[in-house]
């Protein structure tokens, strides 16, 4: 009786931690630091944080770099990364204004610009899963590629995107409903897609496997080239999505429209619990962490900090959550080896 009760303990030990924490740990933790972070930003400024204004602001703003960051995770937990979705977000707002000056009207402009973000997509798929180059090293050159046909489609010049001009995108991507900026209504309903996406369909399931070990994910038949060329697809969708919304919300699309996207959507991928080394990740984890890169510079100002403080607050959270999750993930395939 002792000898099989000694048998079935180490099982258990064995199976239910690792399921546990690879599944629910990072998003465990990420809403833990949100809300942390938060307490501390009430304690801190207490007028700006209690004012229902500010979070007005962040459900605006946010979702131009979260719904990124939420296909970006597709892509990260393959084991890859894409550096060239700002330039996507500028060129497919581009063929938008180029089709729509020609004529085509808004409805036609806006099948241009996300076939332009879904060819985008391929190109940097196709060139990193079928001839294997670093995806590090391709999305960079794609990344000038990109930027350099929309500057010279556009001749360097913007076009206005007023609410007389343009009263139906308004109302797609600037508008409220029952008072919530349509941005994060957007953004939510994304989320839902995209976590459907990840953890109910055999995609996604082929997305964790090509992520955690590409060769097991072969031999079991899984086509990677494709997992891999559809996922940076989902990114160039996203950006074009995003680089619209962004045009509108600010009644302008600029040349530069992108710039300085990079860091934050990367930061919330990162910091949202997805692995740097592929095989795990999270959309919600990315969500909850988009909103609390938003808010750190909010919250560095409004509590009397010196704004440069912000580069410096961004680092620490992105190098300390990298670190944790490098540890926690060390640790759970330890488990798994030794049923520990």
């Amino acid at each position: 009786m002792s000898s099989e009760t000694t048998i079935k303990k180490p099982a258990d030990n064995r199976v239910a931690p690792p399921s546990f924490l690879r599944r629910y740990g990072s998003q465990m933790g990420i809403i833990g630091v949100g809300l942390v972070m938060w307490l501390g930003f009430v304690a801190a400024a207490p007028t700006v944080f209690t004012n229902a204004n500010i979070y007005l602001a962040f459900a605006q703003t946010t979702p131009q770099f979260g719904i990124i960051a939420i296909a970006l995770t597709f892509v990260v937990i393959t084991g890859e990364i894409d550096l060239s979705f700002p330039s996507i977000m500028a060129l497919g707002t581009a063929a938008f204004c180029l089709v729509v000056q020609a004529g085509g009207g808004w409805p036609v402009g806006l099948v241009a610009a996300f076939a332009t973000g879904a060819v985008c997509g391929w190109i940097n798929g196709a060139l990193v899963s079928y001839l294997n180059i670093p995806s590090l090293v391709i999305t960079i050159g794609t990344s000038f590629l990109f930027r350099g046909l929309e500057l010279v489609l556009m001749n360097g010049t913007g076009v206005p995107l007023t609410a007389e001009d343009y009263p139906a995108m308004h109302a797609i991507f600037r508008s409220t409903l029952f008072g919530i900026p349509i941005q994060t209504i957007w953004m939510v309903v994304i989320l839902i897609g995209a976590w459907f996406l990840l953890n109910r369909t055999r995609f996604g399931a082929h997305v964790f496997l090509v992520g955690d070990n590409p060769t097991s994910a072969r031999l079991m038949g899984i086509d990677a080239v494709s997992v891999k060329t559809r996922s940076f697809i989902l990114v160039g969708l996203m950006a074009t999505f995003s680089g619209l919304m962004t045009s509108i919300y600010g009644y302008y699309f600029w040349p530069t429209t992108g710039e300085g996207f990079l860091l934050n959507t990367i930061a919330s991928v990162f910091l949202g619990g997805t692995s740097v080394f592929g095989g795990t990740g999270s959309v919600v984890g990315t969500f909850v962490a988009s909103y609390i890169i938003g808010a750190i510079n909010a919250g560095i100002v409004s509590a009397g900090i010196n704004a440069f403080y912000t580069q410096l607050a961004f680092g620490l959270v992105i190098v300390v959550s990298v670190v944790l999750q490098t540890l926690i993930d060390r640790k759970i395939r330890r488990q798994s080896m030794t049923g520990r």
